[in-house]
């Protein structure tokens, strides 16, 4: 399977944000070519400022899984994390990271800058389906203003 085939999975996700009025951000954890965990934005449903999809996602995974580290796994996201959601993947130890948009307003670069939050050992692909994940961010504000 491929990058972009995981990244339709998160785009899912984001979509259910979408129509449940919801920042349009969805993720999936795969490990071994089987998505185990999926999430998307709960913000607003759940009264929670840290109901961000990267958050929602990791915690399915930790459940699934029965373990606090991750390092075999990829996140898939159609959106940069944040600072907060970088730093809950620090600690996950996530193997691989995978994002569609840019966030340059609250997107974790606009902190760290060149330096990584992330782990290490966390590999880091960005760029993937961008055009599409950064479009929904565009239609969701759009349809607000």
């Amino acid at each position: 399977m491929t990058d972009e085939h995981y990244m339709q999975h998160a785009l899912k996700e984001a979509q259910r944000a979408f129509d449940e009025d919801e920042v349009p951000v969805g993720a999936v954890i795969v490990m071994n070519e089987r998505i185990i965990a999926r999430g998307y934005n709960q913000v607003e449903k759940l009264t929670d400022s840290t109901a961000h999809a990267e958050i929602i996602t990791l915690t399915a995974a930790f459940n699934f899984l029965g373990s606090k580290y991750l390092p075999e796994a990829t996140l898939y996201v159609t959106v940069q994390p944040c600072l907060m959601c970088s730093g809950a993947l620090y600690w996950s130890k996530i193997g691989r990271i995978v994002y569609g948009a840019e966030d340059e307003k609250n997107g974790y670069k606009k902190v760290a800058g060149t330096t990584s939050p992330f782990h290490p050992k966390t590999l880091i692909a960005e760029g993937i389906l961008k055009d599409e994940c950064a479009q929904l961010m565009k239609d969701f504000f759009k349809a607000r203003r």
